[in-house]
């Protein structure tokens, strides 16, 4: 997935998720303020999405209805969405990936069917999601909390990936 970086760390009962701003048509970029991170199930879930906006916000509403219809069940929610993304024909056709998390879980979601969780608590999507993700690996284990790992990884994504930039948006949650 092109054009966005989204990054997910969980670290002493907290859980951030944060991503850039960018949105890029092919070598252009066209918005630099874009929000691809936000909350869902009246803010006990929050989610980022890698890839087509529509296609996200199609998934979005999708998992919304998956929560609606499980209730404080992430992990079910999550299958239930992919079972669909995979086997519903105008779903299938979706070019996108997410990260979401509650309190308790961290997920991944992709149309080829996965749904998985982090080693170590961290996880990241987008373009540059892997430069991301090498530096939240590195500054886990400093004196940092998740908040802190998210903005230095993600700038250093931005100065990396050229499809990423320094506009983020931050949502987290706390493990209660």
């Amino acid at each position: 997935m092109h054009a966005t970086t989204i990054l997910m760390v969980r670290k002493n009962g907290r859980v951030i998720i944060g991503g850039d701003g960018q949105v890029s048509l092919g070598q252009t970029i066209v918005k630099g303020n874009a929000r691809k991170v936000r909350r869902l199930a009246k803010g006990s879930v929050i989610g980022g999405f890698a890839g087509a906006t529509a296609d996200a916000f199609t998934l979005f509403e999708r998992l919304e209805g998956k929560l609606e219809q499980y209730p404080g069940q992430l992990t079910r929610a999550c299958v239930e969405l992919t079972k669909d993304w995979r086997t519903d024909r105008y779903l299938r056709r979706l070019e996108a990936m997410m990260v979401v998390a509650d309190k308790d879980v961290s997920l991944l979601l992709s149309g080829a069917g996965d749904v998985l969780e982090p080693e170590g608590g961290v996880m990241a999507i987008g373009s540059g999601g892997n430069y991301a993700l090498a530096a939240a690996r590195a500054l886990e284990d400093q004196d940092l909390d998740a908040e802190a790992i998210v903005r230095k990884a993600m700038r250093i994504a931005a100065e990396i990936c050229v499809y990423t930039n320094g506009n983020l948006v931050i949502e987290s949650l706390d493990e209660k």
